[in-house]
Parts: C-alpha cells; structure tokens; sequence
C-alpha cells in the first residue's frame, strides 16, 4: 500500500493542469489597433495565451512575469499578408522548395499548408523582426490556378499553422495569360470554365467524365470559392484587368475576390472601393518591371487608402520567402509618400487579419485578442528601430536564429596564421 500511494500521487501530479504563465508587458508606448487608440506609458497582461487587460493603470497579479519595455514601443504581433516562408529553403534548389508543382495533374486541390516547414531557417529571422502570423501562398504550375493557401504563426512549433483551405490563389496576369494559352481572353475564360466545372460538381463528372478546365478533385476544392466561402486571391496589375475582376465578382455572386498586385489599382480605387475589393499591395513598388505596371507610383498606398480601398502590405519586391521580415521598412516607406502613421501600421497588423477572417482574434492589443505581442526598442517603421522581445499566443519566443548563432560563433575568432596566409 505504501508503494501504491507514491504512485498514484505521481500520477495524479502528472495529469494535473499547469500553471499557465502571466506576462505583463509593462513601461512603454502601446499601439491597441482598438478604440484605446495610443497609449502612452501603458500595460498589456496577458494570461492563458490571450490579452486580459490592456491600459495605464492595469493591476498586476502576484507571480506575473513582467517584460519591462523600458519606454520602448508595445505592439501587436505583425501579420504579413503575402509569404512563402516555412515553405522555400533555398529558391535555386528544387528539392528545398514546395510551393508550387509544376508537373502534378492537380491546381486547386493543392493545399500549401501540406509542405509548411515550421522548423524552416527563415522563419526564425522573420518572427525576430516582429512577425508572428503570416499568409503562405503557393506558386502557379501548369495553368492560372496555383492552389490553395494558408495562415500561420512562426513559433517554429509543430502545430504552427492554425488554418489551412484560407483561399485560393490564381494568376490573371500577364503571366497567367501566358500560362491559360497566350492572352488575357484565354484566362479569363479558363477561370469562367473552372466556375462552371465547379457549379457542376460532382453531376458533371459523372461515369469518366472530366471537366472543360478542371479535374473532379479539383472541381470539388473550388467549390467553396464558387459559393463564397472562401476568397479566390487574384494577381493582377493592370488597371484594365483590375475592372475585369470588378466585373467578375458582380457577375458571380457571391464569390469574393482579393487582389494580390495591385501596381495600377490607384487608377481604379473608387470602383475597388465600391466593390468592396481588399489589395494585398507592396508600397515600394514604383518602377514597371512589366507592361502591367506601368502605372506603379510610390503614392499609390495613400491614394487606395484615400478612396476607402481597404490595403494590406506586402513585400512583394523582396523575395517573399526570406524577407517578410521586412515588411515595416515597407510600411515606414508609404507613411513617407503620404500614409498616416497608423494607418500603415494596420497595414501591417490587423487590416490583414480582417481581409484573412481573423481580424477578432489577431491584429490588436485588446480583451480577448490572442497573446502575440512585440516590445520594440523604438518607432516599428523606423528602420533603425528593433523587436526586443516577442510573444506568440502568450508564450515567450527565442530571439535566436541561424544568423545569431553564425554570428556568435565566428565574431571572436583571432586569425593567428602569418599575415601572407589570411585572406
């Protein structure tokens, strides 16, 4: 018996809830993304993973940690809204790279999600710049339909990514025309094809039948796109093709679209406006790599947000796979060609996760929101300006990367060989 109690203490001990752990992030300039507005010397306790409490005056429990932000900057964890991390390790090596399949049979079926590597390089070097949710989208193969995309967190944990199927992503560009068989003609009515494969799904494919633009698996994938429920992403630049999509969208209700792109979406924005069309836009785009963008003007975030267009930025001119985690230097550049400060800053934070469907949970420092919070050692969208600390869903991360340790490890070293022998 004296053996047995031992035992089943242990086991009792063992199966018990842990404490969970209460950080309060204290001293320094909160940016809420809430009715709250700025405040400036102010709290955020977070306990359970989520915000409790947020203010001047917040009551600090016995046994909090605290994280002095030591007159610092508190924010909201950064969302970028248009990435490839955890899915690219090196571009040029084929082998490290899963977000797009050039030669499978499949396009919308494919979930990006499937190939997420929480434990990829890159996504330690993005969440210590203040990153703690992102979008990863996958790349086009063999027609305009690359797939579907997800969002997640850069814990590095296992269960990083927290929803898979977010939308589906199409090239209507000029690239996309290339790929569809050559013009504009021949994707728009690809994509019109792979609506009415989908509106005749599974009747259509009934017996060996396939159908006009897609095959029954994913005919069955697109069907959410078809009904509304999920968003279909477009890439697309050119003014004229930003009016096409308007047209699209009214023509088959209740289908959402979003626009990934955007160069010229400055020239269109009240009909954008209107429509209710969001822009995944990168600021720094202002010279035309293509004849769809010639357009692109450093001013085109301000004149969107002007005309009511609702605009999350991306980084689309740096290579999304690695340098997400430049996205406020992205923000700081549309505030200097006219953007005010907090507007770019929920560009970045909880505009994204509104467009995404998560704007409730993500984005803001406010009762109920998630614990993800970023202490900065300065203005965010300055460029000198520094992460001293991240949490994600209220747990304190590691402000360690590949980088950190190379540096660490190689910073000292005395080269003791004779001068005619170091290079």
């Amino acid at each position: 018996m004296k053996a047995i109690l031992p035992a089943l203490a242990l086991a009792l001990a063992s199966t018990a809830p842990s404490l969970a752990q209460t950080y309060a992030v204290t001293n320094g300039r909160v940016v809420t993304n809430s009715a709250q507005g700025i405040i400036a010397d102010g709290t955020v306790l977070i306990r359970d993973g989520s915000i409790v409490a947020v203010g001047a005056d917040v009551t600090i429990p016995d046994g909090t940690e605290v994280i002095d932000a030591d007159g610092g900057w508190i924010t909201p964890g950064l969302f970028a809204p248009f990435t490839q991390i955890g899915l690219i390790e090196v571009a040029l090596e084929g082998s490290t790279t899963d977000a797009g399949a050039n030669d499978s049979p499949y396009s919308v079926a494919l979930d990006v999600t499937d190939g997420f590597n929480p434990a990829g390089t890159h996504i330690a070097s993005t969440r210590m710049r203040g990153v703690t949710r992102a979008a990863i989208y996958p790349s086009t193969g063999h027609n305009i339909f690359a797939g579907q995309g997800g969002l997640v967190n850069t814990s590095g944990e296992s269960d990083s990514v927290f929803e898979n199927g977010s939308f589906v992503y199409a090239d209507l560009s000029q690239s996309g025309a290339s790929t569809a068989g050559g013009s504009r003609p021949a994707a728009w009515a690809y994509l019109e094809a792979a609506f009415n494969d989908a509106r005749g799904y599974p009747g259509r494919f009934s017996a060996d039948h396939e159908g006009d633009a897609l095959n029954r698996f994913d005919a069955q994938a697109f069907l959410p796109v078809v009904r509304g429920r999920v968003p279909l992403v477009l890439n697309i630049d050119r003014a004229a093709d930003l009016r096409r999509a308007i047209r699209f969208q009214a023509e088959n209700t209740p289908v959402q679209i979003m626009i990934e792109g955007g160069a010229e979406a400055w020239l269109v924005a009240d009909e954008l406006a209107a429509a209710g069309i969001p822009i995944l836009l990168d600021p720094l785009r202002n010279l035309p790599a293509s004849f769809d963008e010639i357009a692109a003007t450093l001013d085109g975030a301000q004149r969107l947000h002007a005309a009511g267009v609702t605009v999350a930025y991306t980084t689309l001119t740096s290579d999304g796979y690695y340098n997400a985690r430049l996205i406020t230097q992205h923000a700081g550049n549309a505030v200097a060609n006219g953007v005010a400060w907090d507007q770019a800053f929920r560009s970045i934070t909880l505009t994204p996760a509104q467009i995404y469907g998560v704007g409730d949970r993500y984005g803001a420092l406010a009762n109920g929101y998630a614990g993800d919070v970023v202490v900065w050692d300065g203005d965010p969208l300055e460029v000198m300006s520094s992460p001293t600390a991240v949490l994600i869903d209220g747990e304190m991360t590691e402000m360690d990367s590949r980088q950190t340790r190379l540096l660490n490890r190689y910073i000292n070293i005395t080269d003791e060989t004779p001068f005619a022998y170091r290079r």
